[in-house]
């Protein structure tokens, strides 16, 4: 299992590799939700979201001989995109399994990073199995997007970082899919921050996160259907769900309209790219709103790889 003391560790190795992303703020959503907002912009990060992480600290502690026989991912983008690159910089090479409509701006990034990808299906195929049998015939080694000790340390880091810049927070929200990014966080807010509330936060339609902690067990869904395309999970990881299970404030969900409301206005208030997934920690604050009045609130915008969607003003 992951500790806070892996996430300093992978600190350290990321240093000068991760950008250390900024950190900005918008008086308009302040104004909005009556709380001092911190966005934490990994959308930023390259690679365009937090993913660069995880993969780049599980790459560099792989043997130098596992690095020349390559890596193996599954993904339907920002992961693909981390592992892809990733292992260009570390002169190995990454095959990526990523489904047949995952958005062409994250296969088209993926492959421009020197990946092979394999297409298949997400309703009807097993990414997984898919994957194994790759690794099996070539000597890959499988980077997983959230289950690994290494993958969740990494992703802790952008906790971390925001944590480290601006100080005490009353309550931190991010998305939620596998919850790699969720965990490595709380790793961080229990050892820094312990009176923090953190949240993960996914979609309705694909609230496995969210059933499991009401339930006790890890709960398994069929791939849900949203916009938010890197929240498409069936499950949390046996590493992630522990950590969450102890440590989460609670899991929340908004609507696909909610969240394509957010993300409308969102990139246009922080001046950046942002994806629909990106952007399910805003809006869970913004369906959190009366319990945040007054507060010190973190958000981590996690992605931005995704077609331009036209702004429209933030909910009042």
């Amino acid at each position: 299992m992951p500790a806070f003391e892996d996430v300093r560790s992978a600190a350290e190795i990321l240093s000068g590799h991760a950008l250390r992303t900024p950190v900005r703020s918008s008086p308009i959503i302040d104004a909005a939700l009556g709380a001092t907002v911190f966005f934490k912009c990994e959308n930023l990060q390259r690679g365009g979201a937090f993913k660069f992480r995880g993969a780049f600290h599980t790459l560099s502690k792989l043997p130098q001989e596992q690095l020349q026989r390559g890596v193996a991912a599954y993904s339907s983008g920002n992961h693909a995109q981390a592992v892809a690159l990733a292992a260009k910089l570390l002169g190995s090479s990454a095959t990526i399994v990523m489904p047949h409509d995952a958005p062409a701006v994250k296969v088209r990034l993926t492959a421009s990073h020197g990946a092979r990808i394999i297409r298949y299906d997400r309703y009807r195929e097993d990414r997984i199995a898919i994957t194994r049998e790759l690794a099996e015939k070539q000597g890959l080694a499988i980077v997983p997007p959230f289950d690994h000790a290494d993958v969740i340390a990494g992703q802790g880091t952008a906790a971390l970082e925001l944590f480290e810049e601006v100080g005490d927070l009353d309550a931190l929200l991010m998305p939620l899919g596998g919850g790699g990014l969720l965990a490595g966080s709380l790793l961080v807010s229990e050892k820094l921050r312990p009176g923090c509330r953190v949240y993960g936060v996914e979609p309705l339609a694909g609230n496995d996160g969210q059933q499991s902690l009401r339930r006790g067990v890890r709960v398994r869904i069929d791939t849900p259907q949203t916009i938010a395309d890197g929240a498409q999970t069936q499950q949390l990881g046996e590493l992630s769900f522990p950590i969450i299970q102890r440590a989460v404030a609670d899991i929340l969900t908004v609507t696909d309209d909610e969240l394509l409301d957010a993300t409308r206005s969102l990139g246009g208030l922080l001046e950046c790219p942002v994806e629909p997934t990106g952007c399910l920690g805003y809006a869970g604050a913004l369906s959190l709103r009366d319990a945040l009045r007054g507060k010190r609130v973190g958000v981590i915008v996690s992605g931005g790889n995704a077609d331009a969607i036209a702004p429209v003003p933030p909910r009042q």
